[in-house]
């Protein structure tokens, strides 16, 4: 037992209390005497009651118990709930007479089964759990929450935690730290059951768009306890796609399934499975959904007209629809290109794609997602002049062979012609094409530029290209001027070849007019003969000398362009000085090697068919090569870029290189598979939906790159939610971020749902969406059903080292209450009661100090009888002591008055008065007197007291005459001695 203060510093207030009292003392002048000491007395103690209230005085007792609270995970992956009740009933059995207990469930809540008490159990054996709760989740941090909150108000104790540990809601270990900090420790049980018979399709994979009568797979992973025969059934929109029997094996198993999309729109797919005796049917279901738009169109651009034919029957048999065009007929518009899923350029030189549309395909990859493909051919890649063209960038290889072995030397010599007539934009492109060349070529190489007008101009004399910058600006330096003069020109350039060391010597001309002058251009084309030198030319629009130029071509054995489209003036000098410096077409019997494309590993289950050449070319950084050559360079590749999907294939179509590809059975099937690997990726929708799963409530997120709360009719963005039973709901979706929105979906079951998002019909009143954008999502089943989850053990092991807990096994439910007990004080909160002695006093107090009454013999009577039993014998004592001292001088005057006159005096009669039960007796003939004294000296202050005596009076009769006998005056003197005596005992 004792006392203890919650707000010590509140005693502080007694000094004042003190202080208080001594004011009363001293300064209460209107008040005196008992009244004056009981009102102080009242006042100090109703003063000092309530800092005994301020400073939470309460007296306590001392004890010692221990506290736990035994917490039961009773989720549906606890298969042994009798082996919880036992292990339970047993630890119980084990506390003391002072200890508690307590018994909490946990599924997806928590619940209380039995709160802390002494109590025993209702039977020894086994407890019946009393509750009902959700199993389908398993959130173990919500019954611990519920668990310390019990033993905080018991002062703190442990918790027996008997789980698997598959924790798939809440956050255990954070509410683990928790209670760390509050000095509860966790003990864990693990429990961990498995059932020996249960299959369970962990994962069920269908694009989430398709073609309508594009071919896909359904992927499915599932996990198996055992090894055996099931069966696997598919539905689409539940009308059944499907019935196999599959074979599995124990762990995880893997199955593709082909199907074709035959109908356009949202369709929700679904997978069973069904084995005999399976342990439970909850994870034996799997949901999936895919939007299925029109069937997808690819544009096949082909360099040589009706070259395409083996394409094309590929397309045809994988119900994909095509258009076969021309370069030249290469839209001009940009939306144009985003009304085909992809684009094949079926050996396509640059040369003859203009400007625009080399742009266009690049951006139609990377900003609409089309997919490009690009097949090869003498015409196609670096061959076709794709160096350092927006196509180029879009393509997952690099048309110039970085770190190859390259031919020798290269001597070119560019004569551009800068007459007034190339001053629309041509002289710029050509320019652009002559920087273009230099940048192609290598350090080692040689390049020289001649301008021309009415005569020739080194703008760079023969050099080589170690001052690349320094060729490049002296370029950019030339301006259109004067007319046109070929002849002298072509003359400079060979006379500048003539200077130049190196194994291959190219002149490249360049004109959009006529020579101002004829000459006898055999003079110049003969002697290059000789020395192994080439000329091709290149002719620019209607006005320029086309057979000149074409039989100057002709004559070196170089190559002649004509174009009306000046913007192919750059590809067309990349493509000749590819051509002139380095070996691009390998040939020979060429054995591709398999590479690490991921998902087409499959096609080559049986190997790939050899091919006789192919384009060489240097794969990008981040490209995935699907076949290699001996040789190490791409013959399949892919990548993605931007928002699209691109494919190089290095060899050609057309069977001359590849002949025994394009007889190859599966090569329909296969090429079919590189072009829809290239479709969209992404969904049109101006939304991006997903979804989050905790427990049993679900959270639709909606993604939109506007503001729909700015624009539209000011309701904001709802959600019509569509079941598989097609009943609908409407939900309002919150903004949480710019663009983001949310709504919670609570009980939600697993399935594959559809959302129309959009803004309500009729406002906030609505019951429909009006228009909007259809997508879908998927709730799969609960992670409590999976198979196999690992974690648990591990968290378990985490929750008991946080909290400073221990791991008991299934034999060792004793120990639950084998620690150090908890030493508490136990207060009783007296505050009520005094409280009440407060108000009592108060209401005294105001009675001692307003209210007129004989305090004094109030006081009086209440204090006499008290003090009678205290003083009573102690007054008695001393009045008999007193009276005995009285008594005997008066005797002994007697004895001598006796002695003097004789035995007998006459005419004196003895009275005696003696003193019986402290009482006054006498002769009943006598006048009885009694004599009772209780008085209050108010000057001394002195207590008055009562004395009750026994005397002997001694009365004289007088003689019938006034005589006195001679003795008279001794006697008078006797007399009065005895009345002074007994005036003094009155006094007393």
């Amino acid at each position: 037992m004792g006392i203890q203060a919650g707000t010590p510093w509140a005693l502080l207030l007694l000094v004042l209390w003190a202080a208080y009292i001594w004011w009363m003392i001293s300064r209460t002048p209107r008040l005196n005497g008992t009244r004056k000491w009981a009102v102080i007395a009242t006042r100090a103690l109703i003063t000092f009651l309530l800092i005994a209230i301020a400073a939470q005085l309460y007296p306590y007792r001392s004890i010692e118990q221990r506290n736990v609270v035994f917490l039961a995970d009773r989720s549906a992956s606890m298969k042994g709930q009798e082996e919880i009740e036992h292990w339970i009933a047993e630890a119980w059995g084990h506390k003391s007479m002072n200890d508690y207990g307590a018994i909490v469930s946990t599924g997806l809540h928590a619940v209380v089964d039995r709160p802390l008490t002494k109590d025993p159990l209702a039977s020894s054996e086994s407890y019946t759990f009393r509750t009902e709760l959700n199993d389908s989740f398993t959130d173990l941090s919500k019954g611990l929450q519920l668990s310390a909150a019990m033993l905080r108000e018991q002062g703190g104790g442990r918790i027996v935690l008997l789980s698997d540990g598959s924790e798939n809601a809440g956050n255990a270990t954070r509410q683990a730290r928790l209670l760390q900090d509050a000095g509860i420790a966790i003990d864990v049980v693990n429990l961990a059951s498995e059932l020996e018979r249960d299959i369970a399709i962990d994962e069920l994979i269908v694009p989430a768009s398709l073609k309508q009568g594009e071919t896909f797979s359904f992927e499915l992973t599932i996990q198996s306890t055992f090894a055996g025969e099931a069966e696997l059934r598919l539905f689409e929109d539940n009308k059944a796609l499907s019935t196999s029997k599959v074979q599995l094996e124990k762990g995880e198993n893997r199955f593709s399934l082909q199907s074709v999309a035959l109908e356009s729109g949202f369709h929700r797919f679904r997978a069973e499975i069904y084995t005999d005796e399976d342990g439970q049917s909850a994870n034996n279901s799997a949901y999936a959904f895919s939007r299925v738009s029109g069937p997808p169109t690819v544009l096949i651009v082909e360099g040589i007209s009706d070259s395409s034919e083996n394409i094309e029957s590929a397309l045809t048999a994988s119900v994909i629809a095509h258009q076969t065009i021309l370069p030249e007929q290469l839209s001009q518009e940009l939306a144009e290109y985003a009304a085909y899923d992809s684009i094949i350029l079926n050996n396509v030189p640059a040369t003859r794609i203009a400007a625009k549309p080399m742009e266009w395909l690049s951006k139609a990859v990377g900003d609409y997602g089309v997919g490009l493909m690009m097949v090869g051919g003498d015409e196609s890649f670096g061959l076709g002049g794709y160096f350092q063209t927006p196509v180029e960038r879009a393509l997952p290889v690099y048309m110039d062979l970085q770190g190859k072995k390259q031919i020798p030397s290269l001597g070119l010599v560019l004569v551009i012609d800068r007459s007034g007539s190339m001053s629309d934009g041509k002289l710029e492109l050509a320019k652009e094409a002559a920087m273009r060349t230099v940048e192609l070529l290598r350090d080692v190489d040689t390049v020289g530029v001649v301008a021309f007008d009415s005569g020739p101009w080194w703008v760079v004399e023969p050099t080589k290209l170690s001052e690349r910058e320094e060729v490049i600006n002296k370029i950019k330096g030339i301006q259109p001027q004067g007319g046109t003069e070929i002849y002298s020109a072509l003359d400079a350039g060979y006379q500048g070849l003539l200077k130049i060391d190196a194994q291959r010597k190219h002149m490249i001309l360049l004109t959009d007019g006529q020579s101002s002058t004829n000459m006898s251009y055999a003079t110049i084309t003969d002697p290059m003969n000789e020395n192994r030198m080439t000329i091709s030319t290149v002719a620019v629009g209607e006005g320029s000398d086309v057979k000149l130029l074409e039989s100057l071509a002709k004559a070196t054995n170089g190559r002649f362009y004509f174009t009306k489209d000046q913007s192919t003036l750059p590809a067309i000098f990349s493509r000749e000085t590819v051509l002139m410096s380095r070996t691009y077409i390998v040939d020979g019997m060429i054995t591709p090697s398999i590479g690490d494309a991921g998902d087409w590993r499959t096609l080559w289950n049986d190997g790939a068919p050899n091919l006789n050449a192919y384009i060489a070319t240097t794969p990008k950084e981040m490209a995935e090569v699907a076949l290699w050559s001996p040789d190490g360079d791409p013959l399949l590749a892919r990548w993605t870029y931007g928002s699209g999907r691109s494919i190089a294939w290095t060899s050609d179509l057309t069977g001359k290189w590849s002949s025994d590809w394009v007889k190859w059975g599966t090569f329909p099937k296969v090429f079919a598979e590189w072009v829809k690997w290239t479709f969209p990726q992404f969904d049109s929708s101006p939304y991006h939906i997903s979804t989050e799963v905790d427990g049993g409530n679900g959270k639709l997120i909606v993604e939109s790159a506007g503001d729909d709360y700015a624009s539209g009719n000011g309701a904001g963005v709802w959600a019509g939610l569509q079941n598989e039973a097609g009943t609908n709901t409407l939900k309002r979706l919150m903004p949480v971020a710019p663009g983001r929105y949310e709504v919670q979906m609570d009980a939600v079951e697993p399935g594959a749902y559809l959302v129309q998002i959009g803004s309500p019909q009729d406002g906030e009143n609505a019951a429909s969406i009006n228009g909007g954008t259809t997508a879908g999502y998927v709730i799969p089943y609960s992670s409590e059903y999976q198979i196999g989850d690992e974690d648990g053990p591990e968290l378990l092991k985490e929750l008991a080292a946080v909290t400073g807990g221990r791991e008991l096994s299934t034999e060792e439910s004793a120990k639950s209450y084998s620690f150090d007990p908890l030493k508490k004080r136990m207060p009783f909160d007296w505050t009520q009661e005094i409280l009440v002695v407060i108000l009592l006093l108060w209401l005294l107090d105001i009675a001692l100090r307003r209210l007129s009454l004989p305090w004094q013999r109030i006081m009086a009577t209440i204090v006499a009888p008290i003090r009678g039993l205290q003083r009573g014998q102690r007054n008695t004592a001393e009045s008999m002591s007193e009276s005995g001292i009285a008594l005997s001088r008066l005797k002994k005057r007697t004895d001598a008055r006796n002695r003097f006159y004789g035995d007998e005096v006459p005419g004196l009669k003895q009275d005696r008065i003696t003193v019986v039960n402290d009482k006054l007796t006498k002769p009943s003939n006598e006048r009885e007197k009694r004599s009772t004294f209780a008085s209050n000296d108010s000057h001394t202050n002195q207590p008055s007291y009562t004395s009750n005596v026994d005397i002997t009076v001694q009365s004289m009769e007088s003689s019938t005459n006034d005589q006195m006998s001679p003795d008279s005056e001794p006697r008078d003197r006797t007399v009065s001695r005895l009345l002074a005596a007994k005036n003094k005992n009155k006094r007393l």
